[in-house]
């Protein structure tokens, strides 16, 4: 079923629809288009605030506003998708959103089959603004046999999709070594906007210390360092990984602390990260590879067995 339209989606010869995804997400087929929506208002979950929002014209400042206004288009889960903003020149089609904001939240669904049976299951992913408006919705493609055999080590291929199902970021990793004795052949992920065409990646590199990590662009020149904690393990506050550029810490990815119960019987965790409003959107795109990265190599253990400290296993 189309979110906008509420019409049947038409599934071409050959083409399926993967349950892993909202309706509506046929895989890379859809042309690109960003309709603007009515402004409207994000309800939060119990005991959370709301948030109201609008669109507003292109060269305006934007600010948040008062009045709420009724019918927002909403995705699935209840969460308003975030109006599209116009594309900026050399912009991937899908990443204008990251043009005009700062920050971004990742939060990781809990799966209730993983929490009773403790089989592992394909990670599904909300990513959002900070005013609780859906950016993309992310989802791991996998077989059973690598996720449950490789665990957190497995190679896997993460696709995210924007509000009209169209699949606008790609992120694969190959299978790695796992080992700080292994310098060799160290963590890896690449990221693709759109599919098909590098835009970035995220490489490990090898200290015995601490977690390493340089950003690269597509044509494998550093232009951002991440640097983790000497323990990443943390109780009641969150762990952060600063991105510098130049020795200057320019963003931060935090892996956010979401309490003892949380913490204790699920690995569904949440991060935020944070970059320059003038960053290359390319480049945030890639931050957000290297978010998920990071959490599959020292969050993905439920109850944070086997957690890593540093980069030893």
């Amino acid at each position: 079923m189309d979110m906008q339209s509420n019409k049947p989606v038409s599934v071409p010869p050959g083409g399926f629809v993967n349950p892993a995804y909202p309706p509506g997400y046929t895989g890379n087929q859809a042309a690109y288009g960003y309709p603007q929506y009515a402004p409207g208002t994000f309800e939060g979950a119990p005991g959370q605030a709301n948030y109201v929002f609008q669109s507003h014209p292109v060269g305006t400042p934007y600010a948040p506003v008062v009045p709420p206004v009724q019918n927002q288009p909403v995705g699935p889960g209840g969460a308003p998708w975030m109006p599209a903003p116009p594309p900026p020149l050399n912009c991937p089609p899908g990443l204008e959103y990251l043009s005009q904001i700062d920050q971004i939240l990742i939060h990781q669904q809990i799966e209730l089959l993983e929490i009773i049976t403790g089989f592992e299951t394909n990670n599904k992913y909300e990513i959002k603004n900070a005013m609780g408006q859906r950016v993309y919705f992310a989802a791991e493609e996998n077989d059973c046999c690598t996720r449950n055999c490789c665990g957190p080590s497995r190679p896997f291929t993460i696709k995210i999709i924007d509000n009209i199902g169209q699949e606008v970021i790609t992120l694969q990793r190959p299978l790695r070594c796992s080992s700080c004795c292994c310098p060799c052949c160290l963590q890896e992920l690449e990221v693709q906007a759109p599919p098909g065409t590098p835009v970035g990646y995220i490489t490990q590199d090898w200290d015995p210390c601490v977690p390493k990590f340089t950003i690269q662009n597509e044509k494998r020149m550093e232009v951002l360092k991440i640097t983790g904690p000497c323990i990443v393990c943390s109780c009641c506050e969150d762990i952060n990984f600063e991105v510098k550029s130049n020795e200057d810490v320019v963003g931060r990815i935090s892996k956010q602390w979401t309490g003892f119960v949380r913490e204790a019987f699920t690995d569904a965790d949440n991060f935020g990260i944070q970059f320059p409003m003038d960053l290359d959107v390319k480049m945030k795109a890639v931050m957000i590879g290297a978010c998920f990265l990071i959490d599959f190599m020292f969050f993905e253990q439920t109850g944070n067995k086997n957690q890593r400290a540093g980069v030893w296993q």
